[in-house]
């Protein structure tokens, strides 16, 4: 009988939570305008490739991870149908926005509190990407641009943060030694 190796779908929900935190960021920081890059991105990508790496994490009975792609590719969904989808008369403004993150900010502070058992690039990731809701928040509370703009660089960092950590885990996974310290 031979046992199946099962893969780290970790990895996967790590980059598509990574390259589209990034590129909307680059938005935010006002380097680039929304555009249908960062729409696709955020369906692709950040939604539906986080989905399937959390549905993955929660067979292989891994609750945090699983949790955490799953809630952020519904984040991406659900920003995406936010932007795009809005009935006349029902568009989201500012104060509403504001809202909307703080709550996905207050779901990040928690799942921060659950990375400190875990390694230190997973900490840098949810850390930075508490600050970065609560910016956006009082960014879009305030319609303060520069709070954004600081928010954007914020983002870019954590965007970055996923993204090496997912780097790391290939990298370090196929030669069988920490080559990224994580």
């Amino acid at each position: 009988m031979t046992l199946q190796k099962t893969a780290n779908p970790g990895p996967l929900g790590l980059l598509g939570f990574g390259m589209t935190t990034i590129l909307l960021n680059v938005h935010n920081a006002g380097l680039i305008p929304l555009s249908i890059m960062i729409i696709g991105m955020g369906v692709a990508l950040g939604g539906l490739a986080q989905l399937i790496a959390g549905i993955l994490e929660m067979k292989q009975g891994n609750t945090f991870a699983g949790t955490a792609f799953i809630a952020y590719g519904c984040f991406w969904w659900s920003l995406v149908i936010i932007w795009t989808m809005a009935p006349v008369g029902m568009a989201a403004d500012k104060i509403a926005m504001g809202y909307y993150l703080s709550i996905w900010g207050l779901f990040t502070a928690f799942m921060f509190i659950g990375t400190l058992t875990h390694n230190m690039m997973t900490r840098v990731v949810f850390g930075s990407l508490t600050v970065l809701f609560a910016l956006l928040a009082i960014g879009d509370f305030t319609g303060n641009p520069t709070i954004t703009f600081v928010a954007g660089l914020v983002g870019i960092f954590c965007g970055f943060s996923a993204f090496y950590s997912a780097v790391g885990q290939i990298v370090n996974g196929e030669h069988q030694k920490e080559i990224f310290p994580l």
